[in-house]
């Protein structure tokens, strides 16, 4: 038996969060959706119910409080039982144990939240089901129209890049034929036994691993998608769908994606909890690729593979930095040895990922890029006021990410790659250079399109591009050496 295992319940706040609630059924029945407002409570399925019978259904879904076949000459008996579980409730949720449908209580009970019952710790599905594979397709079957396809490819690529960074699952997209997770946009009856009741309800659920429809994630047509904080934010529901169609149920730390109720968060700062990835991993382990192990002097080095390739590299100071996913390491130039750390233990205000670097060494500045964001950090301290949009630097809209970036301090210029084109930047201006973008293969001879990483050193550029690195004369305009990666990062 396949049981659904989230419905997200939307509510939109003054202060701009987005809860959502989900819901656990079995397939051949419907699931059951509550109705809530900004400003009160509103009973399950809008009935006129007292607080009593509301409390009591809802420990009866969440808790396995049942009243039924209780004499009402025991009535006092019952009472105990409820007692006992609205006291359960109060500790899992974090709530001042006190046995009483007090304010604060009632208050967490008509919260939008998730129909699987709650458990003391982070909760894998009954069963442990887990994909036997560590290669899952996925589909995208249909669009939304409250967003632009590509805006849908990108939340939905970027969700599933969530759980790809912290185990060794890999997703690959298709556009045709029947893949492990089929994604749809539907409203109210879709097939699945499972309808959705119109905006402001039931806004998405999905299925548990497994054949046919495990997997599976189905969004309600009927909310607004969006991929800001408006409406419904796409990539953070995808996120929390997606950890249900990889097996896992829900934790109990507030700041866990799959905490029972949700608030929304920055996109671009979002990162896993240490809850979310002990979660997962206690299904299929950590990344097999890029693991990192300590030496005996205290430095830690890389698992050098020979298809190695890296998200971002910049010269910072006398070192240089490698990103690759959460992690990054470091080395001077003419030394072998290198150290590794996390992101987060050097900067834990800035997200995983980095997708491009540079550094302008005059002035003790480093600016990191992710998707539309960046961030400068000075004299190894991240600067207030930041994040920004790269729009900001005079990008057009039609750039969502940049690749790669390098400063070239002989011109006092910022080059940006993106796809197969560059743009240039003057630093002292603070303006793109007119007449931009160019074709990268036309004014970098012998450099193919699309950069993954870049970094100035010595009057050179490095060029990577996936396993490949290219030593490149800023002078001549030419490549002169083309060094082994293993070498470029102290392997």
């Amino acid at each position: 038996m396949k049981f659904l295992l989230l419905v997200l319940i939307l509510q939109v706040t003054a202060s701009g969060t987005i809860p959502l609630t989900n819901s656990a059924s079995s397939k051949e029945n419907d699931v059951a959706s509550s109705q809530v407002t900004a400003s009160r409570p509103v009973p399950l399925n809008n009935s006129e119910e007292n607080n009593e019978t509301y409390a009591r259904r809802y420990l009866e879904n969440f808790y396995g409080f049942v009243m039924d076949g209780i004499p009402k000459t025991k009535m006092g008996v019952g009472g105990n039982l409820m007692e006992n579980k609205i006291q359960e409730m109060q500790q899992f949720l974090g709530l001042k144990v006190t046995g009483k449908l007090d304010a604060s209580t009632l208050d967490m009970m008509h919260m939008p939240r998730c129909g699987l019952p709650d458990v003391q710790h982070f909760s894998t599905m009954q069963g442990r089901p887990v994909w036997k594979k560590h290669l899952i397709t996925y589909r995208i079957n249909n669009y939304t129209p409250d967003m632009q396809p590509a805006d849908v490819d990108y939340a939905i690529h970027k969700a599933f890049e969530v759980w790809s960074n912290v185990t060794p699952l890999k997703f690959r997209k298709v556009n045709s034929g029947e893949a492990d997770i089929m994604i749809l946009f539907a409203s109210r009856a879709h097939g699945d036994f499972s309808p959705f009741d119109g905006r402001g309800g039931v806004i998405a659920h999905a299925f548990g691993p497994g054949p046919q429809i495990g997997g599976d994630m189905h969004f309600d047509e009927a909310e607004i998608w969006t991929k800001t904080y408006k409406g419904t934010n796409l990539f953070l529901v995808a996120v929390h769908e997606l950890g249900h169609s990889l097996g896992l149920g829900h934790s109990s730390d507030p700041k866990a994606i799959m905490f029972p109720t949700y608030s929304y968060v920055n996109p671009n700062t979002f990162h896993l909890s240490a809850d979310d990835i002990h979660g997962i991993q206690s299904l299929y382990g950590g990344p097999e690729k890029h693991q990192f192990s300590s030496n005996t002097d205290g430095t830690e080095s890389a698992n050098c593979d020979s298809n190695l390739s890296f998200d971002a590299v910049t010269t910072v100071g006398n070192k240089i930095f490698f990103f690759k996913d959460r992690f990054l390491w470091w080395r001077h130039p003419e030394s072998p040895k290198n150290s590794v750390t996390l992101i987060s233990s050097l900067w834990p205000t800035l997200p995983s990922g980095i997708q491009a670097a540079y550094e302008i060494g005059a002035r003790n500045q480093v600016f990191l890029f992710k998707d539309d964001k960046y961030w400068l950090i000075s004299n190894l301290r991240p600067q207030p006021h930041y994040p920004k949009n790269i729009h900001s630097l005079g990008f057009p809209d039609s750039v969502k990410k940049i690749d790669a970036a390098v400063f070239n301090p002989l011109l006092y210029k910022t080059y940006f790659f993106v796809d197969d084109q560059f743009w240039r930047y003057d630093e002292k201006t603070q303006f793109m250079d007119p007449g931009y973008p160019k074709l990268i293969t036309k004014y970098f001879p012998g450099i193919k399109p699309t950069v993954d990483a870049v970094y100035y050193y010595n009057r050179h550029y490095y060029f990577f591009q996936g396993p490949d690195v290219f030593e490149y004369d800023v002078i001549s305009h030419r490549i002169t050496k083309k060094p082994k990666q293993s070498i470029m990062s102290g392997c």
